[in-house]
């Protein structure tokens, strides 16, 4: 741990840090957010009420079926608007949507710091390894693979 001399080598600590402990941080970062949640309970209530409204109104609903309520009948965009209006009006309008950002930056925060000060030297980073090597990296593998296997195939229609 040593302070950064100036703002640009504390980025590029923080970024070579996160790529080094991103699961470390983004687990530091779930459990920010879930000590801030479990400190507030009807904030914690509400979101899981909202979370059981979107799964049984719109997710595990079979498509086949409208919804209907009061005699009402609702279609699969109704659903949704009503979904959407919902949700961004108990997270955006409350004080839950406050407690939320406020736990984020709060973790974000002390990634920050953590990746700073953190002298990333003793890191085993080999600088010929790939941005994306690590936790899911397959994912954007494939897809450039699949781009490249795909350019002839463009290349000739063109």
């Amino acid at each position: 741990m040593a302070r950064p001399d100036n703002l640009t080598d504390a980025y590029s600590r923080i970024r070579r840090n996160f790529s080094y402990f991103k699961v470390n941080y983004i687990t530091l970062l779930a459990l920010v957010l879930a000590f801030s949640l479990l400190s507030h309970p009807f904030s914690l209530l509400v979101l899981l009420g909202l979370l059981a409204a979107w799964l049984f109104l719109y997710l595990f609903r079979p498509s086949d079926q409208p919804l209907v309520i009061f005699g009402r009948t609702f279609s699969d965009r109704e659903t949704l608007g009503i979904l959407v209006v919902l949700t961004v009006f108990i997270v955006f309008l409350t004080s839950i949507g406050s407690l939320l950002i406020s736990a984020i930056l709060i973790g974000v925060a002390i990634v920050c710091i953590h990746g700073a000060f953190r002298v990333p030297e003793d890191l085993f980073l080999d600088d010929q390894d790939p941005a994306n090597s690590g936790f899911l990296s397959f994912l954007g593998n494939a897809a450039s693979s699949a781009a490249i296997a795909a350019a002839p195939a463009v290349a000739s229609r063109v």
